[in-house]
C-alpha cells in the first residue's frame, strides 16, 4: 500500500511540475500528451489524477480564447514546492529535456488557431485567429465554397501564420 499511495503523490506532483515548467496555461490534450509520451501515467489513471487536482484546487481550468486551459494554482504551486524533493531527479530531467524540445510547438498550438464550420448555402466559414500573451491579435473569418478550399486554408494558417500575418497586415497598410 505505501508503494502505490507514494506513487500517487510523485505522479501527482509530476503533473503539477509539468504545468509549473511550461509557465503558460495548456489544454488537457497537451499536458496528457506530455505525460503520456514519456510513459509516466496511463490515460485513464492520468485522469483521474487531474481531476482530482482539480478538487483539491491544485489546478483549475480557465477559458482563454474559446479554449479550456488547465493552470497551476498558487496552491498547487505551495504543494509543488514543499515536496518538490519526492520527484525522481529522472523523471525532472526527462520532462525538463521534452519541455525544452517541445515547448515552441506547445506555444504554437496555444497562439494559432485555425477551423472551419458549415454556414449557409453549403460554403464553409473558416475562422482564423492569432494571439499573444493571451490577447488576440487577429482574428479573420473567410467564406469559401468547398471543404477541400477550408481545409487548405486552415493547414496554410498552421503551418506558416507569422508570414501570412505578416503579409495581411503589409496589404492593408501599403
Amino acid at each position: 500500500m505505501y508503494e502505490s499511495s507514494s506513487e500517487l503523490a510523485e505522479n501527482k506532483l509530476l503533473m503539477l511540475y509539468v504545468l509549473k515548467s511550461i509557465k503558460e496555461p495548456i489544454s488537457n490534450t497537451q499536458l496528457t500528451e506530455i505525460i503520456l509520451e514519456n510513459n509516466f501515467i496511463n490515460y485513464f489513471t492520468f485522469q483521474q489524477y487531474l481531476s482530482e487536482l482539480e478538487e483539491s484546487r491544485f489546478v483549475e481550468y480557465n477559458d482563454v480564447n474559446d479554449k479550456k486551459l488547465i493552470i497551476l494554482t498558487e496552491k498547487g504551486d505551495n504543494v509543488l514546492s514543499l515536496f518538490k524533493d519526492r520527484l525522481s531527479p529522472s523523471k525532472i530531467s526527462i520532462i525538463d529535456a521534452y519541455i525544452k524540445d517541445k515547448i515552441e510547438a506547445i506555444k504554437k498550438e496555444l497562439t494559432i488557431h485555425a477551423d472551419y464550420t458549415l454556414g449557409s448555402n453549403d460554403s464553409f466559414i473558416v475562422d482564423l485567429k492569432a494571439i499573444e500573451d493571451q490577447a488576440l491579435l487577429m482574428e479573420l473569418k473567410l467564406s469559401v465554397p468547398s471543404k477541400n478550399q477550408a481545409t487548405l486554408i486552415c493547414n496554410k494558417w498552421k503551418e506558416n501564420p507569422s508570414d501570412i500575418y505578416t503579409n495581411i497586415i503589409n496589404l492593408l497598410i501599403n
